[in-house]
């Protein structure tokens, strides 16, 4: 993975990022200090959660040990608050404020707001209760598309695309470069 991450890096000579599936902080971290990428996205960073995986405990403390010790502070976390692919019931007598708040506690760099699950975007309620809780950059991971981005951009600092972006829509397929185009444009104008 360190070494197709360093191509795509050196190829498209853009800041890359590292999301190792399922939840493997550690394991992102070691292949972005090895590849030169900028930061890291870990779906589930603080807290408990029950996941499609079972049972999923957030590596903040352990994950930024590990970045010390690497000498990889210069690697960013990007981290989810109210975490997609989850149930929510361990951590349900907590605010959405209170979950953004820990992620900042653990040294998240950046927060980000989901949907529920691949390619749902995350309501604009969550993405101002996120905002309000920590003073972090927060971006959006998912179901970004030429229709929302305007009023996701209004509310975030950046977004995170993927599935859009894929023939139909389908986040398996290749990139369709007429849905990048799209998208783009719309984006850009929405910054203008």
């Amino acid at each position: 993975m360190a070494v197709m991450t360093d191509a795509v890096r050196r190829a498209s000579r853009l800041s890359v990022g590292v999301n190792v599936l399922a939840n493997g902080a550690v394991q992102a971290l070691a292949v972005a200090k090895a590849a030169g990428a900028a930061f890291v996205r870990v779906n589930q960073w603080t807290n408990a959660y029950v996941a499609n995986e079972g049972l999923m405990d957030g590596p903040a403390g352990e994950a930024m040990r590990y970045r010390a010790w690497l000498h990889a502070r210069q690697v960013k976390v990007f981290a989810d608050v109210h975490v997609k692919h989850g149930a929510h019931a361990i951590t349900a007598d907590r605010t959405i404020p209170e979950l953004a708040r820990d992620a900042e506690f653990f040294d998240a760099d950046v927060a980000i707001a989901t949907g529920q699950r691949t390619g749902d975007a995350a309501t604009s309620e969550e993405i101002r209760a996120i905002g309000e809780g920590c003073s972090l950059p927060v971006v959006i991971g998912s179901g970004v598309t030429p229709e929302n981005v305007g009023d996701i951009l209004a509310l975030a600092d950046g977004v995170i695309i993927a599935s859009y972006l894929k023939r139909d829509g389908v986040w398996w397929n290749e990139v369709d470069p007429e849905r990048v185009r799209t998208f783009m444009a719309e984006a850009n104008r929405s910054r203008a």
